[in-house]
């Protein structure tokens, strides 16, 4: 196992962004920047033996400085939307930005996904992240020391820790937004795949602004129903009024046995690479958002990604979770540790 660093370029504003290199015994490799904290590159050994990069992604960094579509990045303090970016604690009313239709998405336009993060230790299997968020940073309370270790295992595993703390009480509600093509990132859509997700309901959105009804709803029947692994591309345009507010698959899945600890959450193979995925988290729920929308600059090896080129499994709490009683509160207690895992494994 090893860990490289290398210059990777200059932000806007005149920062240095580095790039680090982890290896295990097996040949498998991620690339991780310390600019958003952002995985830039999972290569993983198809049924050949042959590595494939799985994830979407870029080769310049001022288009992670703009990346629309969030590829790799860490996002914090709250990921997913946010009704009409406000929400209340302690009697308190807080309003954030409103970065997508009236709601916030992501925290907002300077999201943690925008910073320089510290790196703390770089060593064998592991990069640590760490990164201070003042008090009212993108409109949260508090100040929020936040840590992100991205570890290769021998096992092709990449494992994504987070840890935090803050001096009053907030929203910490952290995901990975990497968007996977078990294809390979340069193979095409990803309508073919085969996707799993351990979860017998789903959050229902309320219109096409993709704020969660309220109501945990029952898969089955339904083409929300992932249950039994099925190709993403089966359902995906079927005559379904959630599937039509959101252009696809973009929900909010609500994980079963939620009892704290890292399980099983979500299963994915592409038969062509003969890759498979398996998603482990300790979190209630996992966005699985189809790629609807993706579009912006050419990604890596110049290839132009179309819509539905990639998916993302985004471990989480549900959306706009802050604000409904019925969901699992995202509130961090002021001087509590948040403590979260998410594990992509890779077979």
């Amino acid at each position: 196992m090893s860990v490289e660093k290398t210059f990777w370029g200059i932000t806007k504003d005149g920062k240095e962004v580095h790039k680090y290199f982890i290896a295990n015994e097996q040949g498998a490799n991620i690339e991780v920047i310390d600019y958003g904290a952002i995985l830039v590159s999972v290569c993983v050994p198809d049924n050949t033996g042959l590595l494939r990069d799985v994830v979407l992604g870029y080769d310049r960094l001022e288009d992670y400085e703009e990346n629309p579509n969030f590829f790799g990045a860490t996002i914090g303090r709250s990921g997913n939307r946010i009704a009409n970016g406000r929400f209340e604690i302690n009697s308190v009313i807080y309003q954030m930005d409103q970065n997508e239709n009236e709601n916030n998405v992501h925290s907002g336009k300077n999201g943690f996904e925008k910073r320089i993060w510290n790196v703390d230790e770089a060593d064998r299997d592991h990069v640590v992240f760490s990164l201070l968020s003042p008090d009212g940073d993108e409109g949260f309370p508090g100040e929020f020391k936040i840590s992100v270790t991205y570890t290769l295992t021998e096992e092709n595993e990449v494992k994504i820790h987070y840890s935090g703390i803050c001096d009053k009480d907030t929203v910490a509600n952290m995901t990975n937004h990497s968007y996977f093509n078990l294809g390979g990132h340069d193979s095409g859509l990803v309508l073919d795949q085969i996707l799993q997700i351990n979860a017998d309901s789903f959050t229902p959105v309320a219109d096409s602004k993709s704020i969660p009804t309220g109501e945990i709803a029952p898969v089955k029947g339904t083409p929300m129903d992932f249950t039994e692994g099925k190709p993403i591309g089966r359902d995906i345009e079927a005559d379904f009024e959630q599937l039509i507010f959101t252009g696809g698959y973009d929900h909010n899945y609500v994980l079963n046995n939620q009892n704290g600890t890292v399980r099983l959450a979500a299963k994915a193979k592409s038969e062509e690479s003969g890759i498979g995925l398996e998603v482990y988290t300790d979190t209630p729920g996992v966005q699985f958002y189809a790629g609807n929308f993706i579009s912006g600059p050419a990604g890596k090896d110049g290839v132009s990604y179309e819509p539905r080129a990639g998916f993302c499994l985004e471990t989480q709490y549900y959306p706009n979770s802050i604000n409904e009683p019925g969901f699992p509160s995202p509130i961090l207690k002021k001087g509590d540790w948040y403590e979260t895992t998410t594990i992509y494994h890779f077979i």
